[in-house]
């Protein structure tokens, strides 16, 4: 993400996000990303020697949170949970990124919603990712 770091820091202080989802990372040594955008805290897996795929998400440091681990972290799928402390008596909320591989069969779709099915059991899920499934056409 080297190459597109200051162009995202620049849209995240103009617009103040709260929560973001950044998939197809390709992170490595040679990348800083403790150091991550000054007012959020990063959470990120990457994809064990293999190019793109790993997931980051980065919560605004107001926020109280904390990552969940699941136990569920099925190649070749990526997934990333973490959970927000609600607001003056509202429910929390769970934030989750995750990464599903083009080319891939039924199994890879069954983890996918295995990860999924264990981060819904929160009244509020917020969920987003690159699913690249193949039977989906955006085009109108």
């Amino acid at each position: 993400m080297g190459n597109k770091q200051e162009e995202l820091e620049t849209c995240v202080c103009l617009q103040g996000y709260d929560l973001i989802g950044i998939m197809e990372t390709w992170w490595d040594s040679s990348y800083d990303w403790s150091v991550g955008m000054e007012g959020y805290r990063p959470f990120r897996k990457d994809r064990q020697g293999r190019r793109g795929g790993g997931i980051t998400l980065y919560v605004n440091d107001q926020l109280e949170c904390m990552e969940l681990h699941l136990g569920m972290d099925e190649e070749p799928t990526k997934s990333l949970w973490v959970r927000i402390k609600g607001r003056a008596g509202a429910g929390d909320i769970v934030a989750g990124v995750c990464y599903r591989p083009p080319d891939q069969g039924d199994q890879a779709d069954e983890a996918l919603y295995r990860q999924i099915g264990a981060a819904s059991h929160s009244r509020t899920l917020v969920l987003t990712g690159d699913f690249n499934h193949p039977d989906v056409c955006l085009e109108g």
